[in-house]
Formats: structure tokens, C-alpha cells, sequence
């Protein structure tokens, strides 16, 4: 079982930043390739970023290539997701999520572990 909590979310303008952290509850974090998606209201939830187990690997949605950047310190059982040059469109709840293995995946249906959200909105 794995427990995931998302912290960083809050307002923020156009053109602004914010970092999203994740903190995990597994002895072994560094087992389980994590991810961002998020959910905007009214539609489904979407693919944001992955990264592998190892750190040597990261996916990205093409809406936010270029502007988010998804690391992880699996010394501290965390994962990060750094996101700049913010637009209202990227107004959503943010979570983590986690799964077994290394694969890249981008169907929430992958992932067996989810946090609880962070609320980032974006204003114009």
C-alpha cells in the first residue's frame, strides 16, 4: 500500500509559477515509476508527466512540454513537478500517482495509487 499527498497547489497568474511536491509512504518509493495528471471540471482526467523509477526516463503531455519538468529525490520519497509559464488553461486538480514498475503509462487505469489533489488555478 502506498499513500501519496500532494502539497503546492494555490493561485497564481498567467506567466507564473508553481511547484507541486508528492510525498509517498513506501520504504520503496524508488520501485514505483510515478506520475502527474490532472482534472479540470467537466472533463476527464488527462496525462500530465512520468517519470521511471530511475530518474532516467520522463514523459510529457504535449500541452505542457516546455513548461513543466517532473523530478524526483527518492532519498526523501518524493516527487516534484515544476511548472512555469502557467496558463488558464492549465487551471485543474493536480495528482500524483504511482505504479509498480517502470513502464511508461498514460491511462490513469495504469496506476494503482493516487493522492488527493492540489487545486491550481490560473488567472488571466
Amino acid at each position: 500500500q502506498v499513500q501519496l499527498v500532494e502539497s503546492g497547489g494555490g493561485l497564481v497568474q498567467a506567466g507564473g509559477s508553481l511547484r507541486l511536491s508528492c510525498a509517498a509512504s513506501t520504504r520503496t518509493f524508488s520501485s514505483y515509476a510515478m506520475g502527474w495528471f490532472r482534472q479540470a471540471p467537466g472533463k476527464e482526467r488527462e496525462f500530465v508527466a512520468h517519470i521511471s523509477w530511475s530518474r532516467s526516463s520522463t514523459y510529457y503531455a504535449d500541452s505542457v512540454k516546455g513548461r513543466f519538468t517532473i523530478s524526483r529525490d527518492n532519498a526523501k520519497n518524493t516527487v516534484y513537478l515544476q511548472m512555469n509559464s502557467l496558463k488558464p488553461e492549465d487551471t485543474a486538480v493536480y495528482y500524483c500517482a504511482a505504479r509498480y514498475g517502470d513502464s511508461v503509462y498514460t491511462s490513469p487505469e495504469r496506476y494503482a495509487y493516487w493522492g488527493q489533489g492540489t487545486q491550481v488555478t490560473v488567472s488571466s
